[in-house]
């Protein structure tokens, strides 16, 4: 049996958003994941700003790195790579990440690796559950995004099966916070009501569910709207909104149109997994859902704990120690963020001559 100690350790840097993560793994194994969020900088804002969120991360970057490698009880010379967020996300909060990591990389003379947020979102599982099956359908559903991916090796091929045409899962749930005046970030409040709500007080529409709809795709938009206007009609009559069954209803509205499409991706697909991640993934009935949907339907469900559902370091390293543990080439100094990265690009891989210019500093190590 191999030592762990020939695992690959690597430490992940995530900035996409809000969320200044630093996580440090060994192979599969979680060491540290350290977290520094502005979300509170935001929260007056009603939403994200990218400013705020960059100079966030900018002060953030060196404390979080410091405190993983304490956390980890390890040293920066131990790594065997720095891996990054490269995209999708936020441009000016990718570049912050893109920065530290290549220049700790430099320092290091340790191979970099520009990868890809969704794919990190997949990749974290894991941590919790062990290695992932090939083929495995991931269902990630957050603040930006609401995808179906099928994905048959986690490092170089994610194909995606469908997409948010509109707004994205978590955006509605912040944006029917905001109409119901329950504060930013609105998907952990409004799953806190609805546990003390009726599902079925308020039959709102299921967007993109009929015959001859895209079978894969997600909109919210539409319920967004209904939601909102059914509040203001309330409130124009000078009637009480129910905010509970409100919370309760809207949510039962997202997560059946979730949790329908998925099950019904692995069954198209001959696909016995299904993952599910990203922020909207630590939602109560989501989870609850889809084992129910996953077990009569005979596919085995994979949903990490809620703190690595949402974004963080952890599942960069993890990524990033999938990179190195299958030799995938690392990325050039010239890696870039690019905001709109494709899924369909696990990571950023450099030109042939990368891994010699990698270690070109190996000799001489900046970082005392």
């Amino acid at each position: 049996m191999a030592d762990a100690r020939d695992e690959p350790l690597v430490l992940g840097i995530e900035t996409s958003c809000d969320e200044t993560g630093v996580g440090i793994v060994r192979g599969t194994t979680l060491l540290a994941d350290a977290v520094a969020s502005s979300v509170d900088e935001h929260a007056r804002f009603g939403g994200v700003v990218p400013e705020v969120a960059s100079r966030a991360h900018l002060e953030a970057m060196v404390p979080t790195i410091q405190r993983a490698l304490k956390d980890a009880g390890v040293t920066a010379k131990d790594l065997d790579g720095i891996a990054v967020t490269a995209g999708p996300g936020l441009a000016g909060a990718l570049l912050v990440g893109v920065s530290a990591a290549k220049a700790y990389a430099y320092a290091l003379g340790k191979p970099l690796y520009g990868v890809n947020h969704l794919a990190s979102h997949i990749c974290v599982d894991q941590l919790e559950h062990g290695a992932l099956p090939e083929p495995t359908m991931a269902l990630l559903v957050s603040g930006g995004h609401s995808s179906l991916l099928l994905s048959t090796d986690i490092t170089s091929d994610v194909r995606p099966m469908g997409a948010t045409i509109d707004d994205a899962a978590g955006e509605a749930f912040d944006k029917i916070a905001r109409v119901l005046n329950l504060g930013f970030p609105g998907g952990p409040v409004i799953d806190r009501y609805a546990k003390e709500g009726d599902p079925a007080a308020i039959a709102f529409p299921r967007g993109l569910t009929g015959p001859r709809d895209p079978a894969y795709d997600f909109s919210f938009s539409g319920l967004k709207t209904a939601v909102a206007r059914w509040i203001e009609a309330k409130r124009a009559a000078g009637e009480e909104v129910p905010v509970r069954d409100v919370a309760a209803s809207f949510q039962e509205a997202v997560v059946d149109v979730l949790t329908r499409k998925a099950v019904r991706a692995c069954k198209d697909q001959g696909v016995d997994h299904l993952m599910i991640g990203g922020g909207v993934a630590a939602n109560s009935r989501l989870r609850v859902l889809a084992q129910e949907r996953c077990e009569a339907a005979g596919i085995r469900l994979r949903v990490p704990r809620p703190k690595l559902c949402t974004d963080n370091g952890a599942m960069v390293a993890a990524l990033g120690a999938e990179m190195v543990a299958r030799n995938r080439a690392p990325s050039d100094w010239d890696l870039s963020a690019d905001s709109s990265l494709p899924v369909t690009d696990p990571h950023v891989p450099g030109a042939s001559h990368a891994h010699d210019h990698m270690h070109e500093t190996d000799g001489e190590n900046l970082y005392s």
